[in-house]
């Protein structure tokens, strides 16, 4: 398997993650600092709340970064090693098209939407649930995002791809489906009651058998996947450089 990954916004994410949870802990001290000399100096009381809040946010958007893009092993090296030994006519891309992960080759076009949500994820009466007593709530405020609405970021990434494709077949009949798959990275991640979800769920490590007779079909030819990975290229904004140009010339790095 074809892996193209782009360092360079890797690196952007990594660095947002670094200088956001830097400067929120800042903020963070720097209230309290100011809310203990509020005793003596009133003034400083606004001034305190404001350092605090905005300390907080900030160091929200770090743990956000942080999360998706430095959590060790990352996303796509989990991605990587469920797919590990899928034929060489696929390509798995990784912060280069306009959907964060998606796969192509001759049996169609992929998107993989990974969580790394924590607890018991279920999907019931049409809503997603999250649960896992005490410490899942602790882990919403101070380390892990929630695991919100899974279906408006899989319409999002899934358009995002319906998109480009758009602009290379005239006719939409033509146009090959993009298929979405919601997966969870995390080992504490339990699916119950995930059968009736919008979209295939499953843990990460399933992918690979999921995907396995879905791969045996032919629904694109060769050209057309070139192009179509072109096409993917261009709209993310991909320009590889160093090591990273291989991928272009054919030393890629495979699986």
């Amino acid at each position: 398997m074809r892996i193209v990954l782009n360092e360079k916004r890797l690196k952007r994410y990594l660095n947002i993650a670094k200088w956001a949870s830097l400067g929120g802990l800042i903020l963070f001290f720097g209230g309290m600092y100011l809310t203990f000399g509020a005793e003596q100096n009133p003034a400083w009381a606004p001034w305190a709340f404001a350092a605090l809040l905005l300390g907080f946010l900030i160091t929200q958007v770090g743990i956000y970064y942080g999360n998706r893009y430095g959590r060790m092993p990352r996303v796509d090296q989990l991605i990587n090693r469920a797919l590990k030994g899928v034929s060489r006519e696929y390509t798995m891309y990784h912060y280069v098209a306009p959907a964060s992960h998606v796969l192509v080759g001759p049996a169609g076009i992929w998107v993989i939407i990974p969580k790394y949500q924590r607890g018991k994820i279920s999907y019931r009466k049409g809503r997603w649930r999250q649960s896992g007593g005490p410490l899942l709530w602790y882990l919403r405020i101070f380390s892990q995002e929630g695991l919100g609405r899974p279906d408006l970021e899989i319409q999002d990434e899934t358009q995002a791809v319906v998109k480009v494709l758009q602009e290379i077949y005239e006719d939409e009949e033509q146009m090959p489906p993009v298929e979405p798959i919601l997966v969870f990275t995390s080992p504490k991640a339990e699916l119950v009651d995930v059968e009736d979800a919008p979209v295939p769920t499953m843990k990460v490590e399933d992918l690979k058998a999921y995907l396995k007779p879905k791969l045996k079909r032919r629904v694109l030819k060769p050209a057309e996947v070139k192009r179509i990975c072109e096409a993917l290229e261009r709209a993310g904004g991909y320009e590889p450089d160093g090591a990273s140009a291989s991928t272009r010339k054919g030393r890629n790095r495979a699986s």
